[in-house]
Formats: C-alpha cells, sequence, structure tokens
C-alpha cells in the first residue's frame, strides 16, 4: 500500500504564528486566555488546553481583567480592543498579516465609499471569526454575500467595493464578481459601472486549491483531514470530492473505516490550512496499521 501525505498540507504561516505565539507565553505562564477557538482543529486546541490555554467565549471575556488574551489568526472587531483597554487586558496580537492588511484596505475604503452613498460587500462566511472582524471595520455596515441567492441585499445602483474572506475560493469570488458586476449593468443601463473588485483571497490558500486538485486526482482513496467548522477544509474537501468519489473527510484517526481500502493500491492524505501536521502523521500510522 502507498500511503502519501500531501506536502502542500498543514498549518498555513498565520496559524503557525498564532500557536507559537500561545506556545511561547505558555513556557513561562500557567495560563493563557483565547478567545474563541485558536484554531479550527479540536484535536490540536486539545493539546494546547493541555498546556494551558483556556478558550473563552465574548460574554467571558467582557468580564475579565488584568489578565492575557490571544486573538487568534482570524483578527477582532475594534470593539474587542475597546474592550481590553478599558479592562487593563493585555492582548497577545495573533492576528495573521494577511487579514490585519485586509482590515485597514476595508476600514480606508468604507470611508472613501460612504462618502458617495456606495457599499462594502465581503464574499464570505456570515458568523465566520474573521468576517466579522472585517464587517467591524465597517461599522457592521457590510454586506456578506456568499452565494448567488444571498446578491439580492446588494442595491445595485449604488457604488459597490467588493472583497473576499481570505479562505474561500477563489473561483466561487470570481463567478460573484461577474455575477455582481452583470446585474449592476443591467440596472444602470450602461456600459461604466461604480465597481470595483479585490480578489483578497489569501495565496497560500489560493495556492492549495490547484495543489489538492492534483494529488486528489493521483490516488485511489482520499483522507481529508479537518475541523468540521473550517471554512477552507470544507472548501478543499470539495475538490477532492469532485475529483475522487471516494475522498473522506475525517477530523481524527479514529473515524477511519479499514474497507474504505479494500480495494485501494495507493492513500492520499490531505488537510486545511488548520489542520496540523502531526495530525496527518498520525492518519498515515493508523493506515498503515489498518492495511497490513
Amino acid at each position: 500500500m502507498i500511503i502519501e501525505i500531501d506536502k502542500s498540507s498543514g498549518f498555513c504561516f498565520g496559524v503557525i504564528k498564532a500557536i507559537t505565539k500561545a506556545e511561547d507565553i505558555l513556557k513561562n505562564n500557567d495560563q493563557l486566555y483565547c478567545l474563541g477557538d485558536i484554531v479550527h482543529n479540536q484535536p490540536e486546541i486539545n493539546r494546547l488546553t493541555q498546556m494551558g490555554l483556556q478558550i473563552i467565549d465574548y460574554d467571558q471575556f467582557k468580564k475579565l481583567k488584568n489578565c492575557k488574551v490571544l486573538i487568534r489568526a482570524h483578527g477582532e472587531p475594534p470593539e474587542t480592543y475597546h474592550i481590553a483597554k478599558n479592562n487593563n487586558i493585555e492582548i497577545i496580537d495573533a492576528t495573521c498579516p494577511v487579514v490585519l492588511k485586509l482590515q485597514e484596505k476595508i476600514k480606508i475604503k468604507f470611508k472613501e465609499v460612504k462618502a458617495i452613498d456606495g457599499q462594502i460587500v465581503i464574499y464570505g462566511k456570515k458568523g465566520h471569526p474573521e468576517v466579522t472582524g472585517l464587517t467591524g471595520q465597517t461599522k457592521n455596515e457590510a454586506i456578506i454575500v456568499r452565494e448567488k441567492n444571498d446578491l439580492k441585499n446588494i442595491n445595485y445602483s449604488k457604488p459597490v467595493r467588493l472583497f473576499s474572506q481570505t479562505t474561500m475560493s477563489k473561483a466561487g469570488f470570481e463567478i460573484i464578481k461577474k455575477e455582481i458586476k452583470q446585474k449592476m449593468l443591467n440596472e444602470q443601463n450602461k456600459n461604466l459601472v461604480d465597481f470595483e473588485a479585490r480578489n483578497t483571497v489569501c495565496g497560500q490558500v489560493s495556492c492549495r486549491e490547484p495543489a489538492i486538485d492534483k494529488f486528489s486526482k493521483e490516488h485511489d482513496v482520499i483522507l481529508f483531514v479537518s475541523g468540521k467548522n473550517s471554512s477552507n477544509g470544507k472548501m478543499l474537501y470539495e475538490i477532492c470530492k469532485k475529483n475522487n468519489p471516494l475522498s473522506y473527510f475525517i477530523s481524527t484517526n479514529k473515524e477511519i473505516k479499514a474497507e474504505w481500502f479494500n480495494k485501494a493500491v495507493s492513500v492520499g492524505i490531505c488537510g486545511a490550512t488548520s489542520t496540523p501536521l502531526w495530525l496527518l502523521q498520525q492518519v498515515a500510522e493508523q493506515v498503515n496499521q489498518l492495511t497490513k
């Protein structure tokens, strides 16, 4: 049996930065709070909580005082920093540099577009922590769209500035961009519309799409390892499933079933930007044990 781990899979640099910061602080402190799951991967969260990381929600955060709180790679809206300042909370900011730059772009563009009665539109998942941070730069006025049905919320007679959540599909962004532009042309009945679109999908994420596309075609069975809440994971798994019907979405090695490999000669193991390499290796070892 050939068992291969996809070389492009594993943590992106933004997640690595956040986890490294948490580990460094926990070496010298018994406790560190983290606002929301540090990564969309439960086994990795379990590992860090055993080291002393304590995951908290917003209600708990608002009650804290005089302590350290880690901001994860997804980033946070301005309100979070205001609360921290008022409660004497030391923020350990591990916001991904790509997300941080996007927040600033949206903040600047929001001020510009408000002056001409325009709209900020974000291609992303409503309620996703990164999107919450992005919409916070617009006083929560940004319009979130994920599929064609969401486009009804846009006023096509007004200017539009389109951005993307960093972990969305580049191909999906292009579809939404095309739809918005066409609707604006139809509404305004002219060739020139006040529409700007910036593909702000992270380069590391967009590079993984073609890599996963190729990898999933090279093996009889694909095991895609990811947390169930990972937007990036769901998007990449869809590519695997489209190419290879024998693609299985798992979160831990305990979910693997021996019958998946009855007729397989090769097994490919891959994952999301929030999947640790150690977990991919653990899955590979489990497959090896089951197929001996």
